[in-house]
């Protein structure tokens, strides 16, 4: 009978430490490519060695870990999710924003924290609290402090929004609403930007656009000239900056301003993949968010056919890849249950693209599109033992990637199925 046995306690997670592992499985995904027979050694929080299990030099005391008809990897990157929200067909949007305390809301994120990394994605990032200050950046160093469970996250703090284009609206103008990020403008930028960096954010989170226009359609909401404003700032405090963008001309103002990641891209067109992928640019689609939104809308997926938004992200989604576009992986996931990451891969697959390079999408693209593959998103020795283990062969059935039977992030272990 298989059951779960979850390395944790509230009060003592380092006493599940151990000082090495031997993990072998019949497939070890590296992060770029499948192979047979390997195995992965792990001394204290890093990888010693990868490879065929009969090149190893196996140290005497080690534990050994295997599972039949499983897939080792390294741990997934999260690259586009929202620890302070929780699906909308539970609580929309404003209410979590206006009527939930911070309090509240961190300690439902402490939850959502866990359930990420139980499901085997060992990194995330936060891309704004909507509406609960800097709470991430405590969420952060909870986890870091190892107080409690989660995903090692790279934070964006409030995000930036240009005065009048964001939510929550529709309120009497007499009342002072509480928006779900903040806004700036012009030369004042420079200034929000600062003092973002300085509360915490890891990344500058912008929306390049948003749904202001005359008939409620996505709008350039800055200009070429303060976004270019902001990435500068950015760039010279060692920071990126990443866009949320779905309209052509937001893309492509975020793309010559020097944007590191795009987020969403409804409306991304051929002209606008070959611009990003001259410039560098990392497309994270959140697939799974615009589909779920959908059905919380009341689309039955299978029995109706898709309305005009999800064939444009499939439109979207092929374009980019045929122009050979960085794709790397994000869900959106708070609009979706957290701990149910994984089915932004399985759409992924659904819309096109080869399970193999979903999981590179999952881990080195990830790694690379935020600077940690000089760490993480590989299973190499030196690297940190972020690693996981499905039930399954993923290139057989990418569905695999949500079934998880092992957990070690940092060498220390968080999952481990028994049989």
């Amino acid at each position: 009978m298989k059951y779960s046995f979850l390395l944790f306690l509230a009060f003592s997670i380092n006493s599940f430490a151990q000082s090495s592992y031997l993990l072998t499985a019949d497939k070890v995904f590296d992060g770029v490519e499948m192979h047979t027979s390997w195995g992965v050694l792990v001394e204290g929080s890093k990888i010693t060695a990868v490879g065929p299990i009969a090149d190893l030099n196996i140290p005497a005391g080690v534990t050994k870990i295997n599972y039949p008809n499983s897939t080792i990897a390294p741990g997934f990157i999260e690259g586009h999710s929202h620890m302070f929200l929780y699906p909308y067909n539970i609580t929309d949007w404003d209410t979590q924003v206006l009527k939930e305390s911070d309090s509240y809301r961190t300690i439902r994120a402490t939850v959502h924290a866990k359930n990420t990394l139980l499901a085997g994605f060992t990194t995330a990032r936060d891309l704004g609290t909507e509406g609960a200050g800097y709470s991430d950046v405590a969420l952060k160093k909870a986890i870091n402090e190892n107080i409690i469970i989660g995903p090692r996250l790279l934070v964006a703090g409030r995000a930036i929004v240009a005065t009048g284009s964001y939510g929550p609206k529709g309120y009497d103008d007499d009342q002072k609403i509480m928006l779900g990020a903040e806004s700036a403008d012009g030369n004042d930028l420079i200034r929000v930007v600062r003092d973002q960096i300085g509360k915490g954010a890891d990344l500058i989170k912008i929306y390049a656009d948003y749904r202001w226009g005359l008939k409620g359609d996505d709008q350039p909401s800055f200009t070429l000239e303060e976004l270019k404003m902001i990435n500068e700032v950015a760039r010279s405090s060692g920071r990126g900056f990443v866009v949320h963008s779905k309209s052509k001309e937001g893309m492509r103002r975020a793309i010559l301003a020097g944007t590191e990641t795009i987020e969403h891209g409804d409306y991304l067109d051929k002209e606008i993949a070959d611009l990003m992928k001259s410039h560098g640019v990392t497309f994270i689609p959140t697939l799974a968010a615009v589909e779920k939104i959908t059905e919380y809308r009341g689309w039955k997926k299978g029995t109706v056919a898709a309305p005009l938004n999800i064939t444009n992200k499939h439109n979207s989604f092929k374009i980019a890849m045929d122009a050979g576009v960085t794709i790397g992986m994000g869900g959106d996931v708070g609009v979706f249950t957290h701990g149910q990451n994984a089915l932004e891969m399985e759409l992924m697959v659904e819309y096109g693209m080869k399970p193999l390079d979903v999981l590179r999408a999952a881990t080195s693209v990830n790694a690379k599109a935020f600077h940690m593959d000089n760490e993480l998103g590989y299973l190499k020795p030196g690297y940190l033992g972020d690693i996981i283990i499905m039930n399954g062969d993923p290139l057989k059935d990418i569905k695999v990637t949500s079934d998880i039977l092992f957990v070690m992030k940092g060498g220390m272990v968080y999952r481990q199925e028994k049989f």
